[in-house]
């Protein structure tokens, strides 16, 4: 069990972590969606996480900010519907856990074998086994493509069955 109390979060931490993840996703779409909106038509994809949709410990600042992704692609789709038509979508991906070298510590050993918390990922996980980076290309394919024309707001889950899997 921690020994921090629940009650004492490091607010500044959680502000930082909400900055880049929330706000870092918020102003690209400002900036570049101004400039697809100039030019006629587009989609555009969030990155949300697992983390958005369950909880997991350890990441409470990049779980806000990751549900605030996702709700933020379902209201500004809606604007973008209601001010563009269907010329401007917005959706998301949510992938669930891909080893990375932003998680690699805390999922791995050294040597490659799992740590307790990458052990529990993988048995919660119904395809047993972390996604690759390239399994995440079709879902974004798809999104950016006429394939989805009639999506938007939408957060398609790409994550071995993760999210639906109770653990029985």
């Amino acid at each position: 069990m921690p020994k921090e109390s629940v009650f004492s979060l490091n607010i500044d931490g959680l502000k930082q972590v909400l900055d880049l993840n929330l706000i870092g996703t918020i102003l690209p779409t400002q900036i570049f969606g101004e400039e697809i909106a100039k030019h006629g038509s587009g989609s555009i994809v969030n990155i949300s996480s697992m983390a958005s949709q369950q909880a997991i410990t350890k990441v409470l600042g990049y779980s806000l900010a990751k549900a605030g992704i996702e709700i933020y692609t379902k209201w500004f789709s809606v604007e973008l519907a209601n001010r563009y038509g269907d010329q401007i979508r917005m959706n998301a991906i949510a992938p669930g856990f891909f080893l990375t070298e932003q998680n690699r510590d805390l999922l791995t050993n050294p040597d490659g074998s799992f740590k307790e918390r990458g052990k529990l990922v993988v048995q919660n996980t119904p395809f047993k086994r972390f996604g690759r980076p390239d399994e995440l290309s079709g879902a974004l394919v798809y999104l950016l493509s006429d394939a989805s024309k009639f999506v938007s707001g939408t957060v398609l889950t790409v994550d071995g069955g993760f999210s639906i899997f109770s653990g029985v």
